[in-house]
Formats: structure tokens, C-alpha cells, sequence
């Protein structure tokens, strides 16, 4: 099959890329307990998550899943969004080394965001996931959220959907969107995905 090149919008070049959205929402805690995350590992909060930290986690993360709007937000533009009190970073170490992150945003409150969520490559498979997300979900009930929001797409993992539904969240729609990804990103796009 021969790769599509990439097009020009406008003044930059970008690569088309096509998915379907879904998105989630959960109303109500969950009533089974939460697993425990394994020995070693623990979560905290990102008190003063800085620009580089987060782009490393976020790159890290997100990169085998087409994750760009953040890569492609201005540093300034994302240090203020890192500096607003009603947006939450959430790191999982294991062993003393990131293994993951988790972002809230409140600013819809009484409900709450989960805006990104993820492992690191070399996570991934370590039974780490579902007591992960827990930990956020969990997080955003004690709060006193009314409710939590999610979306996930077809770039994501395929464990994604299958994890929050597991969770408590349910769909409440899917949707096609087109997505022109920079190619100054430098981001390997699935052929599966490119329109």
C-alpha cells in the first residue's frame, strides 16, 4: 500500500490522520474495592510538574498512540495550563522510576476530566494499569465529584476502552474526527490510521 504524503495546511505540513473518539462518562463510584498497586509502586501528585517533566511523560507515553496536541502546545501555553490550580498531574513510579501519569482537570466541576492517562512502554504488561486508573478514579470521587469524564480512540491501546469500561465509565457516544497532525512532530503515524 503506498503511504500518503503529507499535506500543507496552510504554512505547515501535516499528516491526515483519521479515528473514531469514544467518549465516557461514570456518575457514580465504584462499589467493588480498588486493587492495590504492586510492592514498589506508588503514586504522587505533581505539585509543580514542570514543562520539561511533563512533555517527557507525556512524549513517552503517548508517542506509539498519536498523542500530538500536547506536543504541539507552545511551551509558554502549557506552562500555564501546568500552573492552574483546577489541573492535576499524577505520576506512578515503581521502583523509584516513572511508570506512568495521569491528568486531571476539574475545570467542569462538579465533574472532572481524565484527560490523559498512561504507562510507560516499559510498564505496559506489568498488571499495573487497572490499580492505576483506580487510583484516579478514586481520587476523583473522594473529592467530591459528581461526576468523571474519559476519551479514548482507536490510536490509543487496545486495553484502553476495555480498562475504563471496567472501571465504571460508560459510552456515551462515538465520533469520526479528522486529526492533521504536524509532521514536526516527528511522530510515526499507523498506516491503519492515515486518511
Amino acid at each position: 500500500m503506498r503511504r500518503p504524503a503529507a499535506v500543507s495546511l496552510g504554512a505547515e505540513p501535516v499528516i491526515r490522520v483519521g479515528v473514531t473518539v469514544t467518549f465516557l462518562r461514570m456518575d457514580w463510584a465504584p462499589t467493588e474495592p480498588a486493587p492495590a498497586l504492586p510492592p514498589g509502586s506508588e503514586v504522587r501528585f505533581a505539585r509543580d510538574c514542570s514543562v520539561e517533566q511533563y512533555r517527557f511523560l507525556y512524549n513517552t507515553v503517548g508517542a506509539p498512540y498519536v498523542w500530538w496536541l500536547r506536543r504541539a502546545m507552545p511551551d509558554r501555553h502549557l506552562a500555564a495550563l501546568l500552573s492552574d490550580t483546577r489541573v492535576g498531574i499524577y505520576v506512578l513510579y515503581t521502583d523509584g522510576q516513572p511508570a506512568g501519569f495521569y491528568e486531571l482537570d476539574s475545570t467542569p466541576w462538579p465533574a472532572v476530566n481524565l484527560s490523559y492517562f498512561g504507562l510507560l512502554p516499559d510498564a505496559i504488561g506489568k498488571h499495573l494499569g487497572y490499580a492505576f486508573l483506580r487510583h484516579a478514579v478514586d481520587g476523583v470521587w473522594r473529592s467530591g465529584a459528581r461526576a468523571m469524564t474519559v476519551n479514548t480512540c482507536n490510536a490509543d491501546h487496545p486495553r484502553a476502552l476495555p480498562c475504563y469500561l471496567r472501571a465504571g465509565f460508560r459510552v456515551m457516544r462515538r465520533v469520526a474526527e479528522e486529526w492533521n497532525v504536524p509532521t514536526r512532530l516527528g511522530l510515526v503515524i499507523p498506516e491503519a490510521l492515515r486518511i
